[in-house]
């Protein structure tokens, strides 16, 4: 008897089983948004430009530290979902237990690299002298409990392989609430600055972390989680690193191109920085709407790989390559026409939201160009490919953007914010269409691989 929160998505309606596993990705991608949207409205508000720079500037930071456990986390849902389609469940539960000992290890690294080198990372990034001190206490704050986001994010991609994209939903909308009633009692009421949106964050996402564990705990398939059996099965710790390195490599190379992108950002001072980090968050909303799309691929074609249903991943690809394209093109256009009052929320300084602004009329108008480009990534993740658009993208996107600040960003009438800002949709352009035809020419062979060896059954 199939359980309530699963989903076989090797079977049926291809966009309705895309969309009900990929909307709950949409909100719960949105929840952990506004953990961070919550910190820069509260701290932009009532701690001033400085506290709201220190809590931006560090944010390409975090993304470039996490992200390579993050990717662990995306090779676990692969190899539960390539199971789960298989009907492999044994491999489940060696998956399971294997995947939540290395959450906690993963956390336990980063932790102590947050938290011992966050200054000197900090000053290397060039962030301004009068932001140092306050970002570097926010960053040690936020490091200090980054185990419970590994635990959150490895539990959740475990419950997602099943198709269970509900619950983590539900665990992030208490977690989300609690995250900004405890912003505005430390900030407001106990005038704890960036100290209170770090220890808000760090509280709201252990109990997110106690959450997803209480649930895997009372599962009662083989996705429950037993805690005498933690251990790292050789097996399945391979097969977890050869999917989850490269795509953990793959975000650390955005997140370090984006490093770099702050780097020359800071350079233009606090204001800029500030008007930078409120447009990020915004623009964070446009690409979690399509980003959830291009999870539900992940899983999509995990699943079906996994039960060899290859004609079932080419349909999927077409229509998630429509809805992201839909979705980036209707939300990013609204951001950047509506920036303005968007982005008066974040601050009242009108140089701020000016800045701000500039950045939203470049990025967000191009968007659905990321979400499409990410889609591809993920399918040929899925299908046992996770090197490959690792490459395209190191050398596609962030190549170039490192490339385009050496070189184009130096020469002096080009040496302004907008040219900055043009990496984005230029990287993401040709790492898409890279993408594509890499795509093409592995489809074609599975499927013949497949047709050869029907075919020497036959005989």
């Amino acid at each position: 008897m199939r359980k309530t929160y699963e989903l076989d998505m090797t079977t049926g309606f291809i966009p309705s089983k895309l969309l009900v596993f990929s909307l709950p990705i949409i909100f719960s991608g949105i929840l952990q948004l506004l953990f961070n949207a919550a910190d820069i409205v509260v701290v932009g508000k009532f701690a001033g430009d400085e506290s709201l720079a220190a809590v931006g500037s560090t944010s390409s930071l975090v993304n470039l530290m996490c992200n390579l456990f993050i990717g662990l986390s995306v090779g676990t849902n692969v190899v539960a979902a390539n199971f789960f389609g298989a009907k492999k469940m044994r491999g489940v539960e060696e998956t399971v237990h294997t995947s939540m000992l290395l959450s906690v290890y993963s956390g336990i690294v980063l932790t102590i690299i947050g938290v011992v080198f966050a200054k000197k990372i900090l000053s290397l990034m060039q962030v301004p002298e009068s932001v140092l001190k306050l970002s570097t206490v926010y960053l040690q704050i936020y490091f200090g409990g980054i185990t419970s986001t590994m635990i959150y994010n490895f539990g959740s991609a475990l419950l997602r392989a099943k198709g269970d994209t509900r619950r983590p939903l539900f665990i992030l909308l208490l977690a989300g609430i609690i995250n900004v009633i405890l912003n505005l009692i430390f900030v407001i009421v106990f005038k704890m600055g960036v100290r209170g949106v770090g220890f808000a964050t760090v509280i709201s996402q252990t109990i997110a972390a106690i959450l997803i564990v209480k649930i895997l705990l009372s599962e009662t398939d083989n996705f429950k989680l037993n805690l005498k059996k933690l251990s790292l099965n050789t097996n399945i710790f391979v097969k977890i690193v050869k999917i989850g390195v490269p795509a953990g490599l793959q975000g650390m190379m955005f997140s370090f191109s984006n490093v770099i992108i702050q780097s020359s950002i800071n350079a233009f001072g606090a204001i800029v920085i500030a008007g930078n980090a409120a447009a990020q968050t915004v623009e964070g909303f446009v690409y979690i709407a399509m980003n959830g799309f291009a999870q539900g691929t992940l899983t999509f074609s995990s699943q079906n790989f996994g039960a060899k249903k290859f004609d079932r991943i080419k349909s999927m690809t077409a229509i998630a390559e429509v809805m992201v394209m839909i979705m980036g093109l209707v939300l990013g256009l609204l951001a950047a026409f509506f920036a303005f009052p968007i982005l008066s929320i974040y601050s009242a300084n009108v140089e701020t939201i000016k800045y701000g602004a500039l950045r939203l009329s470049i990025i967000c108008s191009s968007y659905c160009l990321c979400g499409m480009m990410d889609v591809i990534g993920n399918i040929l993740r899925g299908i046992g490919h996770s090197v490959l658009p690792m490459v395209i993208s190191m050398t596609g996107a962030c190549g170039l953007r490192i490339l385009w600040l050496s070189t184009v960003f130096r020469i002096e009438k080009f040496h302004t914010l907008e040219v900055i800002y043009y990496s984005y949709p230029i990287s993401w352009v040709i790492t898409f269409l890279v993408e594509i035809f890499c795509f093409v020419g592995i489809y074609r062979r599975m499927v013949k691989s497949v047709e050869n060896i029907e075919s020497s059954l036959q005989v």
